[in-house]
């Protein structure tokens, strides 16, 4: 019975196929606006967590300041010295690498080419912190870090806009009126987190810059990496409390230094992602629900259109659960092929803007069911009433009917 059913249900389609095409329709853009959202916010997710990873080796990121934000480091809040970064190796327990951060932006020339980018002064705990690598050239030597050398790293950015096809390592670079000697390219990150060209620095040593290029030895960042599986809480609390002995701050007295966790923005920053994601995939589920509608409306028509084929049916024998059968298997295989060529839409519509957004394509085998299920289930739910109303014809009433 099931068979037949079903050959009769594909029979009635296929005598109608463009009408059974715009009656899928609605069920064909809902399943693809739901998945397509749902794969692209999966992508934007995970991009994210990416970048977050990108910035350093399980980081924390030590600023002036009582809170995050604009204003953060204001006049009431002292900068850090390099010692500070000293004394966090040294003392607090579960630190990996420290480095003190000073960062300023100008306009830096070579081979007559000028290019505005950021300004780093750090050490070589610096490239442990923030996962960088030297894919050509050689870091600083504990000599040139100590005498404050004229020497730099840079960026992929840079190099590319300086010295295109040309040999960085070995050239000379002008920051402001000091020329440095390249001596390292890093290896490239790309788009930071917030948007940011990660590549677009030059980094030297911390006493180079503050001697020769901001002429103070204010620390605006203290990178702090953590020993893989130590307790994150525990090295930010030992933080907190060398930083605050160093600070002089008396306990009624508030930190004026805020210690954040780039893992927990990141953490904050996906589950931020994954509602706008659940919130844009609902309201791409509405449509779902007006191809249900039409769905229902279509098989109503269909209804008054076989009326004398109903009444035949049911005169000859078929049962009311038979006929009820019939137009619900074909209201379920229209939902149905509608949430396959949705699913398939969506496959390549995913592809395509997770290329133009330059977000990963993560394909989710989860929501594709789901949606699918879905779209079956509006097929059931909207295919129900016309299908009760065609099987309880008066077989009599039906058979006369023009």
């Amino acid at each position: 019975m099931w068979v037949n059913t079903l050959i009769l249900a594909l029979r009635s389609i296929r005598r109608n196929l463009l009408r059974s095409f715009l009656t899928i329709l609605g069920v064909v853009i809902g399943v693809a606006a739901v998945i397509t959202m749902v794969t692209l916010g999966n992508g934007a997710t995970m991009a994210i967590q990416n970048q977050i990873a990108g910035l350093g080796t399980n980081l924390l990121q030590v600023r002036p300041g009582q809170r995050l934000g604009p204003g953060a480091g204001g006049s009431s809040a002292p900068a850090f010295k390099a010692a500070d970064a000293d004394a966090i190796a040294a003392q607090v327990g579960g630190v990996l690498a420290t480095a003190p951060e000073s960062r300023t932006g100008t306009t830096v020339v070579a081979q007559g080419r000028n290019w505005t980018s950021s300004i780093i002064g750090s050490t070589n705990d610096w490239l442990t912190t923030g996962n960088w690598s030297v894919v050509d050239g050689r870091s600083f030597t504990p000599e040139e870090l100590r005498a404050g050398a004229a020497v730099c790293l840079i960026g992929e950015t840079v190099r590319r806009e300086l010295f295109g096809a040309t040999t960085a390592v070995g050239s000379a670079l002008r920051v402001r009126q000091m020329s440095c000697e390249v001596v390292g390219v890093l290896g490239s990150k790309g788009q930071g987190a917030f948007g940011n060209d990660q590549d677009d620095l030059v980094m030297m040593p911390l006493n180079t810059l503050q001697r020769r290029v901001t002429g103070n030895t204010r620390v605006n960042t203290l990178l702090v990496s953590m020993v893989d599986g130590v307790d994150a809480e525990r090295v930010k609390a030992g933080i907190t409390q060398l930083l605050r002995e160093r600070r002089k701050l008396a306990e009624t007295d508030e930190d004026n230094f805020n210690v954040l966790d780039t893992k927990q923005l990141g953490e904050t920053l996906s589950s931020t992602t994954r509602v706008m994601t659940m919130l844009l995939g609902a309201v791409a589920a509405v449509s779902l629900l007006v191809g249900g509608i039409g769905i229902m409306n279509i098989m109503l028509v269909s209804v008054t259109e076989r009326t004398r084929e109903i009444g035949l049916r049911l005169a000859i024998g078929a049962l009311e659960r038979e006929v009820l059968l019939q137009f619900l298997i074909e209201a379920v295989v229209l939902a149905a092929l509608g949430g396959l060529i949705g699913m398939a839409l969506a496959v390549g519509a995913g592809v395509g803007l997770s290329a133009l957004m330059n977000v990963p394509y993560v394909f989710n085998p989860g929501i594709n069911a789901l949606a699918f299920a879905f779209s079956a289930g509006i097929g059931v739910l909207f295919g129900f009433f016309p299908a009760r109303r065609a099987a309880r014809l008066d077989p009599i009433e039906a058979l006369r009917r023009e």
